[in-house]
């Protein structure tokens, strides 16, 4: 149902006609009458365009687009068409209810209507935040035929805002390892004979006595010899931690995918925010080295679980299930989550822990359930540096009695944060403690490493 309100037309000229005329038939009773009549053709006036006001909107139909992806910090358009029968106006504003993460040049305007009665409106969108963001309705409004109301009214529609994490700022930090194998990137040579079993050759000469097959020499009564070859596809995890402690924001300027190298101040992002992102560069690097990708994410249980896969669609899906993820303030359930990994990962892999061990009782835990899994699987655990966490004597100078103490506390942390290291590391788990702008690079590197070693 159309909702009618005055427009400063109406309002003009009830000022200049109805208000005089109001008063002189009151003050001058003797010509009260023609004063009365004006105003009472002012009235019928605008009681007859009202009338007629809803009439237009009554033919109109918009169509929108159903889905719409975006990435953080980049632009992307939205096109609204507008058919409308023969009765229907000549101009039409139009509104549409954009959220607060998604920002755009104006939320409405005016759109002249052709003779066939089409039109298309399109909004220059830019999106602040990961997430899905739903609109289920248009605003319209016409002017009356004599321009003294405004009718309004609203249809519903269906458009869905998917804003990604931007991924372009670290690609471009490591554009080398995406590049195209033919443009000068030399293949990096792997460490060892390989640990997959090909096949069975007769015994030659410098041979390992440990590759000896001794089954098929006393069944051939000759020396047989295994050959290895190495393991080309291999499966990483990248296992998410989207806890209390991932809550926090993140200090200083973001990444996103904007070309303008000098990032907007408006775009807020979260520690879980780059460690999506970090997961997402890393499925990108196991695509790139040919090896199989899998997400895993938990609080206080596990969220979600996609097995290692390979193939443009399962990266896809991966960045589907990530850019909607959001941090909940419960503590992380570690003794649930090796469980879960290791009842449901049987295959040795590589799992890459995004996660948060500067809470000392969290430390604990993590490295005393750790024993579950770490003999099956290579584990690699990832930190995001706390900005507080430095050396005492770094930084800037101390002016005062707080920034001392400041000072002491981001020493104590980083200190604690390096002697959890040192207790993965005598259980055989591989720690990286890294600061929030080199922290992609410095992952990816890792698993290049670890696959450059056949340590899997």
């Amino acid at each position: 149902m159309a909702t009618l309100v005055p427009t400063n037309r109406l309002l003009f000229w009830t000022g200049c006609i109805g208000l005089p005329c109001a008063l002189f038939s009151t003050a001058i009773p003797d010509v009260g009458l023609v004063f009365g009549i004006g105003l009472a053709t002012l009235a019928l006036l605008a009681l007859i365009d009202a009338f007629r006001a809803p009439g237009p909107l009554s033919e109109i139909e918009v169509t929108a687009p159903e889905v719409i992806r975006l990435s953080v910090g980049r632009t992307g358009d939205l096109d609204l068409t507008i058919r409308c029968g023969d009765a229907g106006p000549d101009r039409l504003r139009i509104g549409l209810p954009f959220p607060g993460e998604i920002q755009t040049d104006a939320a409405d305007q005016w759109a002249a209507l052709t003779e066939a009665g089409l039109s298309t409106c399109r909004w220059t969108l830019q999106g602040m935040k990961k997430g899905r963001f739903l609109m289920e309705t248009v605003y319209l409004e016409t002017e009356s035929p004599l321009g003294f109301w405004g009718a309004r009214t609203r249809l519903p529609v269906h458009i869905e805002i998917r804003v990604y994490p931007g991924l372009g700022a670290e690609r471009r930090n490591l554009a080398g390892l995406f590049l195209n194998p033919r443009s000068g990137i030399h293949t990096r040579r792997q460490v060892g004979k390989g640990r997959d079993f090909e096949q069975l050759r007769d015994y030659l000469p410098g041979d390992s006595y440990e590759d000896i097959h001794w089954k098929a020499t006393a069944k051939r009564r000759h020396p047989v010899t295994k050959i290895y070859q190495v393991e080309r596809t291999q499966q990483i995890y990248a296992v998410i931690d989207a806890s209390r402690l991932s809550c926090r924001h993140m200090d200083g300027p973001v990444d996103s995918d904007s070309p303008d190298p000098a990032p907007d101040s408006s775009i807020s992002t979260t520690v879980l925010d780059r460690y999506i992102t970090a997961a997402l560069i890393l499925g990108l690097a196991a695509e790139r080295q040919g090896d199989q990708f899998g997400i895993i994410t938990f609080d206080d249980q596990v969220r979600t679980f996609l097995r290692a896969q390979s193939g443009k669609t399962h990266h896809s899906l991966c960045r589907d299930r990530l850019y909607t993820l959001e941090a909940r303030p419960v503590s992380p359930d570690f003794n649930e989550l090796f469980t879960v990994i290791a009842t449901r990962i049987r295959r040795r892999a590589l799992l890459v822990f995004l996660t948060h061990l500067d809470d000392p009782v969290l430390a604990d835990n993590f490295v005393s359930r750790i024993d579950l899994i770490r003999r099956r699987h290579l584990v690699l655990v990832n930190l995001l540096q706390p900005p507080a966490a430095r050396p005492l004597f770094s930084g800037d100078r101390v002016e005062t009695t707080d920034d001392l103490y400041r000072r002491l506390g981001g020493q104590m942390l980083l200190t604690g944060l390096q002697e959890t290291g040192k207790r993965l590391n005598r259980r055989g788990v591989q720690y990286l403690l890294s600061e929030d702008d080199r922290m992609c690079a410095r992952l990816v590197s890792r698993y290049v490493a670890v696959k450059g070693r056949q340590m899997l």
